[in-house]
């Protein structure tokens, strides 16, 4: 509550709000997903409550809520993700954070197909007018590590890896490819990330749609910038603008990023 109002207080239109839950509650089908106990329903009913013209944006992907820390249900014998299975509890899952007021629900599992049967789940349950922020192209990266860590999402010691269903890094003409079955399939504003390390796709997007077009300065991003600043390597403000102002010269119409307080308050 205390950073959506000074959120507001800054002038920053939306917030992105993901949960952290306690590995007692994770099972491997993500099942605290789909209990009215959630913590992320509370938080944003009563964020909306409070702040209704806080734009509110919430993640429907299992990966907080899975104990293998996929962003799917695994197959039988556990050797992959289910594509059809995991769309089908993302649609349930968008379908509830809609109804506890989400103004705009953030598909980031990377699943085919999901965006399509994600719309036509809020259409049916009456939430035709909640946006659909897709994780168009999301790359297998490394930069993810701080953010898993805080969340407790690190994948185990298992056979299965989140290139399996996330981008290669090294593939950009894929980026496209999602960006237009994303699109075609209902999504308001597609998103790249990471940001910082794929310019050239935030580029390549913004030079082949017109679409509202976000990035993702993911966390990776934001803790190498404060530990170069802490070891005296870099200019810690500086460095942090130049690296906002390079994603917004690479066509993002808005950025994500954890830097969004501070830089707001010194403006």
């Amino acid at each position: 509550m205390r950073a959506c109002e000074r959120a507001l207080e800054l002038r920053i239109p939306a917030v992105a709000i993901f949960p952290c839950i306690p590995p007692s509650l994770k099972n491997e089908v993500g099942a605290h997903a789909f209990e009215s106990s959630n913590l992320l329903y509370r938080a944003v009913s009563d964020v909306k409550k409070r702040f209704p013209d806080l734009i509110v944006i919430t993640d429907v992907a299992l990966d907080p809520y899975t104990d293998h820390g996929h962003d799917g249900l695994l197959s039988v014998n556990g050797s992959s993700v289910d594509n059809d299975r995991t769309v089908e509890a993302l649609c349930h899952l968008a379908v509830l954070e809609a109804q506890a007021g989400a103004d705009i629900v953030a598909p980031s599992d990377m699943m085919d197909g999901r965006i399509g049967a994600v719309r036509r789940a809020l259409d049916a349950a009456g939430f035709s007018e909640t946006g659909i922020m897709s994780y168009a192209a999301k790359y297998a990266s490394a930069y993810y590590g701080p953010f898993r860590d805080a969340v407790g999402s690190k994948v185990g010691k298992d056979a299965i890896s989140k290139s399996s269903y996330q981008m290669d890094p090294a593939n950009s003409r894929e980026a496209l490819r999602e960006v237009r079955l994303d699109l075609d399939e209902g999504a308001d504003i597609v998103m790249v990330k990471p940001a910082g390390a794929y310019l050239d796709i935030i580029r390549n997007v913004r030079e082949t749609c017109d679409a509202p077009l976000a990035a993702y300065q993911v966390s990776g991003e934001f803790s190498q910038i404060h530990a170069a600043a802490m070891l005296g390597w870099l200019d810690y403000k500086r460095t942090r603008d130049e690296s906002l102002i390079a994603i917004k010269r690479a066509g993002a119409d808005m950025i994500l990023t954890y830097f969004a307080a501070e830089v707001a308050a010194e403006m």
